[in-house]
């Protein structure tokens, strides 16, 4: 880690920690949003979370093949980890495993936060990009790339998702707002809640469809 004029403030793993580093090369880095933390993301199948002096705070373990990308949600509370094992995964920012995004048919590239922490795009050698909630409920599939997904962010406004992929393109889609998704996820479940009418009553946005 470095100021902005290049001087170098920190190794991870620091010395007094190099036994506790990563085992094989690191693929991605990242801030929390408070600055505090750094999440690394390494071929190691780990991702590994560290104060800024370069100490070990807590480590992600559970993918079964390389980890390629880890990031922070906007609040700081969880991180999302993609892997070459085709999941994305949702941690606590200690090392307790929230939900798993499955559904990809090959590496998953990358994973991000929407803005407002609600939903999460991955990019994946499948050609695709998925959007997911928080608790690896499919969304939304984009699909229209002729080959793999590099990355996928969305937009400040977390209305738009832009992709980029090995076919030299990079495209742009628009999203429904995450209460439309739940809106028409309402719509798929109509026959469920005829025979289950207590199940509408449960869920505030079917409510307010009635």
């Amino acid at each position: 880690m470095c100021d902005t004029t290049g001087k170098l403030l920190a190794t991870l793993p620091a010395q007094r920690e190099a036994n506790k580093g990563h085992h094989k090369e690191v693929v991605s880095a990242g801030f929390s949003p408070d600055g505090l933390r750094i999440v690394t993301a390494s071929a190691d199948n780990t991702a590994k979370v560290w104060d800024t002096n370069g100490k070990l705070l807590a480590e992600q373990k559970g993918h079964q093949n390389y980890v390629t990308s880890a990031g922070f949600s906007p609040d700081g509370l969880r991180i999302v980890t993609a892997s070459a094992d085709n999941t994305a995964k949702v941690w606590d920012t200690k090392d307790k495993l929230l939900a798993d995004l499955t559904g990809h048919q090959k590496w998953v590239n990358s994973a991000a936060f929407s803005p407002d922490g609600q939903r999460i795009v991955t990019a994946s050698s499948d050609k695709t990009a998925k959007v997911w909630d928080t608790n690896g409920k499919l969304l939304a599939e984009l699909k229209g790339h002729q080959s793999e997904v590099r990355s996928a962010a969305f937009s400040p406004d977390g209305q738009r998702i832009v992709t980029a992929s090995y076919d030299n393109t990079a495209k742009v889609w628009r999203v429904s707002g995450f209460d439309d998704l739940l809106a028409r996820g309402c719509d798929w479940l109509q026959d469920n809640f005829v025979m289950h009418p207590e199940a509408r009553e449960r869920l505030w946005v079917c409510r307010a469809k009635k």
